[in-house]
């Protein structure tokens, strides 16, 4: 249950929700019961923090309760933003206005979720991983640490567009500080190697080695990157 709070302007806190003194909260935040908050966290206005998942009546998701949400030390979570029961945000992350994290996320520390971007269930995302405004991480993808994912790029994970028959989804692997450029597409399992740069509109239809450059439709190695190009 929900029940108002005079902490601040339309507050409404569920059951066993604790803030701390040191929080910042918006005008008329939801944070649902169980929800761990840290200190230091900003909470903007409109957003809806532990909230339980509609799923629809042929979704394929877990059916489990998740866990609660937890957000770690200095977290900040802008306007309209809405972060589902099961995800697990690390310190110092963002999660931007109007994006949307989904149930049994895990985002690791200092990582931004830009604005309008989507995180859906069961994904992993290391630390400093900075996704862009309207970016679409799928289901069961993985990011590693330092993975720079630009405005619009798109990762797939059904190979059948929704007419499977058994098959396992299957989200792309971003391996550590490779670079996706503005508006590509991911197939569903494509791997994209350490410090790899995917340039802008391409579609990845098969792995991208490490250290190296794709470009195209479909994306096609061009060159390889040199030392002062890589992250190190």
């Amino acid at each position: 249950m929900l029940r108002p709070s005079d902490r601040a302007p339309g507050l409404l806190l569920g059951d066993g929700v604790e803030l701390p003194p040191d929080a910042a909260i918006g005008g008329n935040v939801v944070v649902h019961a169980g929800t761990v908050i840290g200190s230091g966290a900003r909470l903007g206005d409109g957003c809806v923090i532990g909230k339980a998942p509609s799923l629809g009546a042929r979704s394929t998701s877990s059916r489990d309760e998740p866990p609660p949400a937890v957000l770690g030390d200095g977290v900040t979570v802008g306007a309209a933003a809405v972060v589902l029961a099961g995800a697990r945000i690390g310190d110092g992350c963002v999660v931007a206005d109007q994006a949307h994290v989904r149930e049994r996320t895990q985002i690791g520390p200092e990582s931004v979720v830009g604005r309008g971007a989507s995180v859906e269930n069961e994904v992993l995302l290391g630390a400093r991983v900075k996704l862009q405004t309207g970016a679409y991480i799928t289901a069961w993808s993985v990011l590693e640490d330092d993975v720079f994912v630009a405005p619009g790029v798109v990762l797939t994970n059904d190979p059948t567009a929704g007419r499977r028959r058994g098959e396992a989804l299957r989200g792309a692997v971003l391996r550590r500080a490779c670079r996706i450029g503005g508006g590509a597409v991911l197939l569903p399992a494509v791997e994209v190697g350490e410090e790899a740069f995917v340039g802008a509109g391409a579609v990845v239809t098969d792995d991208v080695p490490a250290r190296t450059v794709a470009f195209g439709v479909p994306a096609r190695v061009v060159r390889e990157l040199g030392e002062a190009e890589l992250l190190g």
